[in-house]
Formats: C-alpha cells, sequence, structure tokens
C-alpha cells in the first residue's frame, strides 16, 4: 500500500497541514492501494500565497521563457509516460486503450500551446491605440477523476503560456496519479511558486479556491451540477471562469450512411473510456425506416465488446471509478426498463466472473423516446440510448433537445448533408463520420455544457485580460 501524504507549494514537497484521510481503491476489485492526507484551507490559502508572489515575476516573463517552461514540462511528463499510464489503469480503471491514448493527448497539450503562442499578439495596435493582453493572474485548476493527468496538463500549459500561476485541486480520488505527476512537474525545475498542488476535497479546497479574492479565474471541468456552484460563488469576487461541464452528446446517423460501418463505430464510441466520458455519444439517432437493422447490428456488435481487467489490451470497457458510480450506472439502467425502452443488450448485474470490481454490463436500449430520463440525463457509464426519427428535421430537432450542448456526432455518405446538419446543431464540437480530436481547436459546451472555451488560442485568451492604452 502507498501513502501519499505531501502536497506541492511553493517549490517544495510539504506536509499538509490537513490530517483527514482518503483511502484509495482499485476499482478492479475494491482492494486499498493507498491512502492520501487531504489538504485543508490552510493549505490551499499556503499555495495561493505562493502562486500570488510567483505572478509578480513570471507575469513578466517573455514567450520564449514560456516556451521554454511548456518544453520543460513537456519533456519531464514524456519521462514518466509508463508510469503513468500504470498508475491510472489501477488506481482509476482506465482500460489500456484508452489510458494509452489520454497519455499522447498528455503531451500533446504542451506542443499545441508552444505553437499557439509562437506569433500570438500579445500586444496589438487598433487606431492609435494599443491593446495589451495580459495574464489573468493565479488560477484556480480544479480537474475531474476521469482523465486526471491530460485535464491538469492542459490547463496548466494553457496557464504557464498566458503568464499565469496556479493552484491545482486535482480529484481526490487520483492521488496516486497525482504523486506521480507533482513528481514530473517539479523535475521540470520551474520558478518556485508558479505551479502547485492542493489535493483536497471539493467543499474544501474547491471552495478556498472560489472564494478567495486572491484568485483571479477558477477553470473547472467536472459535473454541471458543481459547475453551477462554482459560478454562483466565484460572481462574488468577480472572478473569470471556464466551465467544461456534463454531455448528453447525440450521434446522428443519416439515411444515406452505411449502418455496417457507422454503427459498430458508434456502439464502441459510446463506450469510450468505459462510458465515462463526457463527450461520449449516448444518444444514437437513426430512421425509423431502418430500426430493425440498427438493432441488429447492434446487438451483433454489443456481443463484442469486451468488459474485463484494464491491464488487458483487449480491454474495451473497465470498471467504473468507483461503487458509487458503480450504484449510479446501474440505477439509470433500472430506470430505463421503468420507462419502457426496450433492452437491446447488457442490463442490470455485473458480467460473469467480474464481481469483485465495479464492472457494468455494456448496455444498450432501444426504441427509447428523447422525453425519457436515460436520454436527458447524463448517465456517465456504458449506457446507449437508441432513439428513431421521421426526417432529418426531426433528427436535428431531438439532437437539440437537452440540456447539454458539448458534443455531436453526424455520420453520412455525402459530406456537404453532414456539414449542413452540423450548422445546425448546438454542440460546442461536432465530428463528422468518425472521432477526431485536434488540440489546436476550441472545446467547450453551448447550454449546461459550460462557459468558454479550451484549447489553442481560444482557450489562451481566457487567460488574458485585454488592456487599451490610448494615446
Amino acid at each position: 500500500m502507498r501513502t501519499v501524504n505531501k502536497i506541492y507549494i511553493n517549490g517544495e514537497f510539504v506536509t499538509p497541514h490537513g490530517t483527514e484521510t482518503l483511502d484509495l481503491i482499485n476499482p478492479s476489485n475494491n482492494q486499498k492501494i493507498g491512502e492520501i492526507t487531504l489538504a485543508d484551507e490552510v493549505d490551499t490559502r499556503n499555495a495561493i500565497a505562493a502562486a500570488k508572489e510567483a505572478f509578480r515575476t513570471f507575469s513578466k516573463s517573455t514567450v520564449d521563457e514560456r516556451i521554454s517552461y511548456l518544453e520543460k514540462l513537456k519533456d519531464a511528463v514524456e519521462k514518466r509516460n509508463q508510469e503513468l499510464i500504470d498508475v491510472m489503469i489501477e488506481e482509476y480503471g482506465g482500460s489500456k486503450q484508452f489510458v494509452t491514448l489520454s497519455s499522447n493527448n498528455t503531451n500533446s497539450w504542451f506542443d499545441s500551446m508552444i505553437e499557439s503562442i509562437r506569433n500570438f499578439e500579445f500586444e496589438q495596435t487598433i487606431n492609435s491605440s494599443k491593446v495589451l493582453l495580459q495574464p489573468v493572474g493565479v488560477v484556480g485548476i480544479i480537474t475531474p477523476w476521469n482523465a486526471s493527468n491530460s485535464s491538469v496538463c492542459s490547463k496548466v500549459a494553457t496557464a504557464i503560456a498566458a503568464g499565469c500561476t496556479v493552484v491545482i485541486k486535482p480529484s481526490e480520488m487520483s492521488g496516486l496519479q497525482t504523486q506521480v505527476l507533482m513528481e514530473a512537474f517539479h523535475d521540470a525545475g520551474l520558478p518556485k511558486g508558479i505551479i502547485n498542488f492542493v489535493t483536497g476535497l471539493g467543499n474544501v479546497v474547491g471552495t478556498e479556491l472560489t472564494i478567495n479574492p486572491d484568485v483571479s479565474k477558477i477553470s473547472f471541468t467536472g459535473s454541471t451540477a458543481v459547475g453551477k456552484l462554482i459560478a454562483k460563488t466565484a460572481v462574488d469576487t468577480m472572478k473569470r471562469v471556464t466551465l467544461e461541464l456534463g454531455g448528453k452528446s447525440p450521434n446522428i446517423i443519416l439515411d444515406d450512411a452505411n449502418l455496417e460501418e457507422v454503427i459498430p463505430t458508434a456502439i464502441f464510441g459510446a463506450y469510450m473510456n468505459s462510458g465515462q466520458a463526457c463527450i461520449a455519444p449516448t444518444r444514437l439517432l437513426v430512421p425509423e425506416n431502418q430500426i430493425d437493422k440498427v438493432n441488429e447490428i447492434a446487438r451483433a456488435t454489443a456481443e463484442k465488446v469486451i468488459v474485463g481487467l484494464p491491464q488487458s489490451e483487449n480491454t474495451n470497457v473497465g470498471p467504473m471509478v468507483s461503487v458509487k458510480q458503480f450504484e449510479r450506472v446501474q440505477n439509470y439502467i433500472k430506470i430505463g426498463l421503468e420507462e419502457g425502452a426496450t433492452l437491446l443488450a447488457g442490463g442490470e448485474g455485473k458480467p460473469e466472473g467480474l464481481e469483485a470490481g465495479n464492472f457494468v454490463k455494456p448496455t444498450i436500449f432501444t426504441n427509447v423516446n428523447n422525453t425519457m430520463r436515460i436520454a436527458q440525463e447524463e448517465i456517465f457509464g456504458p449506457v446507449l440510448s437508441i432513439i428513431p426519427y421521421k426526417t432529418e428535421e426531426e433528427a436535428i430537432e431531438i439532437a437539440n433537445d437537452t440540456p447539454y450542448g458539448l458534443a455531436a456526432y453526424i455520420s453520412s455518405s455525402d459530406v456537404e448533408r453532414a456539414q449542413k446538419v452540423a450548422s445546425q446543431i448546438d454542440a460546442g464540437r461536432v465530428c463528422i463520420n468518425g472521432f477526431r480530436h485536434d488540440p489546436m481547436v476550441p472545446f467547450g459546451g453551448f447550454k449546461q455544457s459550460g462557459i468558454g472555451r479550451e484549447y489553442g488560442v481560444y482557450g489562451l485568451e481566457a487567460y488574458l485580460e485585454p488592456k487599451a492604452v490610448l494615446q
């Protein structure tokens, strides 16, 4: 068993003032694998003070200096790549397939920010006036458990690129992963106070970051419910906020798509990161006159989905992160049955031979009405709803009939037709004919999927304040 009893403040590993501890559990077997000592408000204030002091100097750094820091961070993280993969599999339960992909993305954030600032105009001229884009200040970074390392690196890279200092509150459930990342960031050798880690509970550390007047901005990824609380609290000190929240992404299969190709892709896509992904396409919209064929292909595909121990390269769906998350998903499967949706695959209970862990049977409901809770609420597990539509216009209406608007997907043999549909979808990102990722284009949500954008220049600008100098 490993013990995580240090946090990282002002360039040093320090013993927390907080004394509360939390067990770290392997979700594959629910065995205790570690224990973390949680930071408290005092620790958070100390970290904020260190970041505030460091900001006085770092805010005046040059682009070349920031690029140098980003390169050092990238090199330090890459050196620990295999260790980060192994600990994420063990502590989070992410499948080897997903975790390896996530780790590659983690390394790319530094490259994308280097590219973003290399020719970025931090000083612009409008008429006879100058507009200076200066760093916003100390940033409180709050990240989730479903992609801890990638989320931390993405936000830190953007903050460093902008000239901001940070206090990071990772998920307390990611303590072992955070330990490795802290050590990597320390090895990068940045000046003291630019990067600080304070791992603790959201209602303790997260609240202090949100109310503290010395924090200028909060960048949060997590649930819509928590995001709303942060936004409400942050307004008292007029903090800037970037909120990347929940999703209930539609995947529209147009009537000219090749079902034999797109339906298997859609099924496996819905189960990305074991279904614990805010961008997962968990609403599959298909032509009503093709529903029987869709169901046939979907059922056959579901039989090929491998649920198993996350260490296996063949595993598609690993365990849910915790017993609590497992029970949440089970409850939604029960709700789907009660609402009258047709169970096509999976269902309640655990797969045979995996009873010790938090494993869920990959589940597909068909003939789902978009008003059902399983179609409207984010489940965050391997549960897919197949929703029939009559016309293209109705498909667009159903896709937009959700409180969320994070991502959407469209399949069609006619790309121009798909682009026309994409222009009518209320979502921050729309992928056509497959799943794509680009760290240079904006990411964020419409409606209750969040406020603001991350990645590339759009993400960078959210960490900058424009100052107009008129002369």
